[in-house]
């Protein structure tokens, strides 16, 4: 603990800073709070997501299964190409962080007639995969860039409540009392001065 002045302007600053300090830590803790909620909901969001991956990469497998693994592979890296993922942002409890709008894909011609029957829905559910993991790799960052801020708010907030707070109430008391005892010792001094110069008055 820094060493205190025991004066009454130090008593001021002190008292400054512990409202300061208690205005404060209830906005921290409700920042906390709400960082909390919002990393709940992105686990929740990346959880959904691989749900939805883990069935449409299920359905692929049978896919794979009937046709052959490298012919349907083959066939569907020359259809379909990532050209971009469309991404936003958003304001959560004073952070920016990413949002996913889409992606955008290239899928290539080809003949219905010539094609098999099920490269339709197997584009679909190659489509909709690109798209769960540009989405779960966003809602990843998102995660990220939170537990970053929650740590460094938990930091604040702790700092406030089991150490500066403390810390201030301490100095406070531990002035009030030197004051006190100066007041004391001075009305004390005033005394024995008043009753030495009524002795030699008598």
């Amino acid at each position: 603990m820094a060493k205190v002045k025991m004066t009454k302007t130090e008593l001021k600053a002190q008292r400054d800073s512990l409202k300061q300090f208690t205005r404060f830590l209830p906005t921290l803790q409700l920042k906390k709070q709400q960082l909390q909620m919002e990393m709940r909901a992105s686990q929740a969001r990346l959880r959904e997501n691989e749900e939805k991956e883990a069935v449409l990469r299920k359905r692929l497998s049978s896919w794979l299964a009937l046709f052959g693994d490298d012919i349907v592979t083959d066939k569907l890296k020359t259809l379909i190409n990532l050209e971009r993922i469309n991404a936003g942002e958003t304001n959560i409890a004073g952070v920016t962080v990413p949002t996913f709008q889409g992606v955008l894909l290239d899928v290539g011609e080809y003949d219905l007639f010539e094609e098999d029957s099920w490269i339709d829905d197997a584009i679909e559910a190659v489509r909709a995969i690109i798209e769960l993991n540009a989405e779960h790799e966003i809602i990843q960052e998102q995660y990220n860039l939170l537990a970053n801020e929650l740590r460094s708010t938990t930091q604040r907030v702790n700092l406030f409540e089991k150490v500066k707070i403390p810390e201030c109430k301490e100095n406070i008391r531990r002035i009030q009392i030197y004051l006190g005892d100066m007041d004391t010792a001075a009305v004390a001094r005033a005394k024995i001065a008043k009753s030495k110069s009524q002795e030699v008055a008598a």
